[in-house]
C-alpha cells in the first residue's frame, strides 16, 4: 500500500507544491485547507490517489474528525506536512489588533499542535515523519515579520524539539523547516507587497517542496531536526 501524506494549507503555495511533489513520488496525498475550490485545483494536478478534506485547522473537533476520515479511508497516516499559516499587514506594536494577534497564533502554533496531537497515534504506528513549515523568522529574529508571526513561528522550534525528544522511542521524527522569502500568494499579507523584481530573487514554492521531499524520502533511522533554506540574494 502507498504511504499516506496529510498536508494542511494544501490549497496554494508551499502546501500545493508539496502535494504535487509527493504525488509524483508515489505518495497517497490528503489535502486540507479552508477553501474547497483551491483544494480541487490542487487535486486536479496530481497524478496519484488523493482525498480532499476541507478543514479549518483552528477547529480541534474538525481536525480530529478529519484524522478519523483519513484512517477510515486509507488505514494509515505515514507523514504530515503542516503548511497552513497566517500573518496580517497590521503586525507591529503600533498598529496591531489583539484579536488578529490571537488568530495568527491560533493558526501558526495552536493548529500545528492540534494536528500533530490528533495524528500522533498514527505516526507512532508507522514510525512517521512530520514536517512543520515554519519561517526564517522562526529561526532568526526578523523584526518586519511582526509580533504574532515571530512569536508563533519561533515557538514551533520548541514544538518540534519536544516532539522529537518525547517520541523518539516510537520512531517519530519531526523537522522544523524554516524557509526564507518565498514567492507565493502569502506575500499579499505584507504591509508592502514585493514587486516582480523582489519576487524574482526569492525562493519558489517548488524549491521548498524539493526540500520537504528530501525529508519525506529520508530513511526511518534518519531524523532531520531543523532545516533553514534561504535565497542567495538579499531582499
Amino acid at each position: 500500500m502507498q504511504r499516506v501524506l496529510w498536508i494542511t494549507g494544501a490549497g496554494s503555495g508551499m502546501g500545493q507544491a508539496v502535494a504535487r511533489s509527493a504525488s509524483h513520488a508515489g505518495w497517497t496525498v490528503v489535502l486540507s485547507g479552508r477553501r474547497p475550490g483551491a483544494l480541487r485545483d490542487t487535486a486536479s494536478s496530481l497524478p496519484g490517489p488523493v482525498l480532499e478534506l476541507p478543514l479549518d485547522v483552528r477547529d480541534g473537533d474538525a481536525v480530529r474528525a478529519a484524522r478519523a476520515r483519513v484512517v477510515a479511508e486509507f488505514g494509515r497516516i505515514d507523514a504530515l506536512v503542516l503548511a497552513a499559516g497566517r500573518n496580517t499587514p497590521r503586525r507591529q506594536w503600533d498598529d496591531q489588533d489583539v484579536e488578529e494577534f490571537h488568530d495568527v497564533v491560533a493558526v501558526n502554533l495552536g493548529a500545528v499542535v492540534t494536528v500533530l496531537d490528533a495524528a500522533l497515534p498514527d505516526l507512532r504506528a508507522r514510525s512517521g515523519v512530520a514536517v512543520v513549515i515554519s519561517s526564517y523568522a522562526g529561526w532568526a529574529f526578523h523584526p518586519s515579520a511582526g509580533v504574532a508571526y515571530s512569536a508563533s513561528k519561533s515557538a514551533l522550534s520548541s514544538v518540534v524539539r519536544t516532539l522529537n525528544a518525547g517520541e523518539a522511542a516510537h520512531g517519530v521524527r519531526a523537522t522544523h523547516l524554516c524557509p526564507g522569502d518565498v514567492d507565493t500568494d502569502f506575500l499579499a499579507q505584507r504591509p508592502q507587497v514585493p514587486d516582480a523584481t523582489a519576487r524574482g530573487r526569492m525562493l519558489t514554492a517548488d524549491d521548498v517542496a524539493r526540500t520537504v521531499q528530501f525529508v519525506l524520502d529520508s530513511p526511518a533511522h534518519v531524523r532531520i531536526d531543523e532545516l533553514v533554506v534561504s535565497p542567495v540574494s538579499p531582499r
